[in-house]
């Protein structure tokens, strides 16, 4: 059974609390990459959070603060939604799928950030109903969205 080791993406970029939502953007953009995870630090790599595109819209452009003077600790999503380098792909799917997200960082047995795996990376590999299902329930409208539009 493939494993998330076998499909992550190394090399994910990470970001620090106090980097500027700005700093993560740009590190999005070069990267071409929809989420950054936020580490203590560049030493430890302990992820504590991520930092979306969709965290940057919404708790940053759509409030009107500025992007350089907000640290991403001001903005990202925590804690985060972690998997290990042996979690089946099948788990992996299942983490998205609970906690309606696209992409989750791994971890190595030490807590540190190795790579991320995400929605198309499971694409590439689980069978076409797998990555429908998990495209739908991603996709699903969360209770907060069905408060925020009410």
């Amino acid at each position: 059974m493939k494993q998330a080791k076998d499909i992550i993406t190394t090399n994910a970029v990470c970001c620090t609390p106090v980097n500027s939502v700005e700093e993560a953007a740009q590190m999005m953009v070069e990267h071409d990459c929809g989420e950054i995870p936020v580490v203590e630090s560049k030493d430890n790599l302990k992820p504590i959070g991520v930092i979306t595109d969709r965290d940057v819209i919404c708790r940053v452009a759509a409030t009107g603060k500025n992007p350089r003077q907000t640290k991403v600790r001001d903005a990202m999503s925590s804690p985060p939604v972690t998997v290990k380098r042996e979690t089946s792909i099948e788990d992996c799917c299942r983490q998205l799928e609970k906690n309606q997200i696209r992409r989750v960082p791994v971890v190595d047995q030490t807590g540190r950030c190795c790579g991320i795996v995400s929605q198309a990376d499971i694409a590439k590999v689980a069978p076409t109903e797998k990555t429908a299902e998990v495209l739908k329930q991603v996709s699903e409208p969360s209770e907060h969205a069905s408060r925020v539009a009410a």
